[in-house]
């Protein structure tokens, strides 16, 4: 179950990525560094208010909704995401303290609640585990995003318009399954509901809008130090690297934590243990290769999506980036499963004031010094402390399984496939597409053997399996 589930929304982000990368391919062509730093700053904006809109019924929708036992949790949940809205006019002051001008503020607020609606929405059906359902709705928002961003840019190329524009893709994407999700739910507006709904939800709330904010320190410090034009040059190349890389974990993490809570209810810990022990090395047998391999040809890359006036700053900072977001999914994606199955909800606060203090810190000093590229590092430090920050809280929380031998097979044959690339890409002398299709190509070939050698995330047995699988089902249409 948990291949097929990731498979499934692997397929959809992946899907989801590439079409995420044409955006930034025709935005960065389309818009100027500053409409674009605009509209990306909006975007990191309400990235965390919509965090904090439905961060208080994360823990709920993740312990109720995913036993799928009976309970309905959507009417409280709706009704407490009707009351969260109502702190739109705070946000609104906050965005225009943040920099932001008023229209910008305006899109920005109405973003964020389009975004937090199409999270929740997808956290419920997720939670279900109907991987299908969530695959329909990432593309209706990845092709909308898309489509309306063109309609603006012929219209009226500046960062309102395209922040408008991405609110109303969200709430198309909502409505794709609006039935599937919120289907016979009517707000529950229960005060002694709602008030243990907050007290239980307020520390991961905190933390998740913290971290959110941590995700975003960089580009506001980017646009009040040096400017909004270097904002939207930095964040595209942040955002490339992110929609590259993320995916596949996040893919992954949204098959193996609703069946961690399912394992743990019904079989205890040992059972549990057994099955993030799987999931870290896919996890990482996924994240490391990909991170690494991408870190190398980032310069080619970026000079095939990008536009010419974003590529230099690309090129110095996306290798830096690409490392950093192993920490980060290894922290967000695995190592907070720990505090999700032992109920300790203030470690996630813990946690991410940590991060928040060493990004804010890291990103005055350096991007004072060393201007933008210096928040790429500043981003690379604070992902690391975060880790080892989550590593030590687990000791106090559920132990979650380190199996390091299998870990250290995972890297080295991920340095081994990126020497390899390394290599190959100093005697290349063929265009960027070229370079990246032959490059990402051996990439996969290589690490492909030596996770077949090493016998990484029991590729044999699951490649056994399948081809039984397959043939089997194959033997029966005939038969049929």
């Amino acid at each position: 179950m948990l291949i097929g589930q990731a498979s499934i929304n692997l397929t959809a982000n992946i899907l989801s990525a590439l079409l995420g990368l044409l955006s930034v391919f025709v935005f960065t062509r389309l818009f100027s560094p500053h409409d674009y730093g605009v509209y990306l700053l909006g975007i990191g904006f309400a990235s965390v208010i919509s965090v904090f809109l439905v961060g208080w019924f994360r823990n709920l929708i993740l312990s109720g909704h995913a036993r799928n036992d009976g309970t309905d949790v959507r009417g409280i949940v709706l009704s407490g995401y009707m009351i969260c809205c109502l702190t739109a006019p705070i946000a609104y002051v906050l965005a225009r303290f943040a920099g932001l001008d008023n229209t910008a503020a305006f899109a920005t607020v109405m973003l964020s609640v389009a975004i937090g609606l199409f999270e929740l929405t997808q956290d419920l059906v997720r939670a279900r585990l109907m991987a299908v359902s969530v695959m329909k709705a990432t593309l209706a928002r990845a092709v909308s995003v898309l489509g309306l961003g063109i309609v603006v840019a012929l219209v009226s190329p500046n960062g309102f318009w395209l922040l408008l524009s991405s609110a109303l893709a969200y709430l198309l994407a909502v409505l794709v399954q609006s039935r599937t999700a919120w289907r016979g739910a009517h707000p529950s507006f229960d005060r002694s509901g709602l008030v243990a709904v907050a007290k239980t939800g307020l520390p991961l709330t905190v933390s998740l809008t913290l971290l959110a904010i941590a995700s975003v320190t960089d580009r506001f410090m980017i646009a009040n130090l040096v400017g909004a034009a270097d904002a939207g040059r930095y964040v595209a190349s942040l955002d490339l690297v992110r929609q590259a890389l993320m995916m596949p974990a996040m893919s992954m993490a949204a098959a193996f934590f609703p069946l961690a809570v399912q394992i743990h209810a019904k079989q205890g810990d040992g059972a549990v243990r057994s099955h993030l022990a799987e999931c870290l090395e896919l996890l990482l047998s996924v994240t490391l290769p990909a991170s690494l391999g991408f870190a190398i040809i980032s310069g080619h890359v970026a000079n095939i999506i990008l536009g010419a006036e974003f590529r230099e700053l690309a090129a110095e900072i996306m290798p830096v980036i690409a490392v950093a977001v192993v920490f980060q999914i290894l922290t967000q994606q695995y190592l907070h499963a720990s505090f999700l199955l032992s109920g300790r909800n203030g470690f996630y606060l813990v946690n991410t004031a940590s991060l928040i203090a060493a990004n804010v810190i890291l990103s005055y000093f350096l991007v004072s010094h060393y201007g933008t590229v210096g928040a790429a590092w500043a981003r690379l430090g604070a992902d690391i402390i975060g880790f080892a920050c989550a590593l030590v809280l687990t000791r106090y929380a559920f132990r979650v399984p380190l199996p390091l031998g299998r870990l250290a097979l995972v890297l080295i044959a991920a340095l081994a496939m990126a020497l390899t690339v390394a290599a190959l890409d100093r005697i290349l002398r063929i265009p960027d597409l070229a370079a990246c299709i032959v490059l990402a190509g051996i990439g996969i070939l290589t690490y492909a053997a030596l996770a077949w050698l090493f016998d990484i995330a029991r590729i044999r047995g699951r490649l056994k399996h399948g081809l039984v699988a397959f043939r089997a089902k194959f033997a029966n249409s005939n038969i049929g």
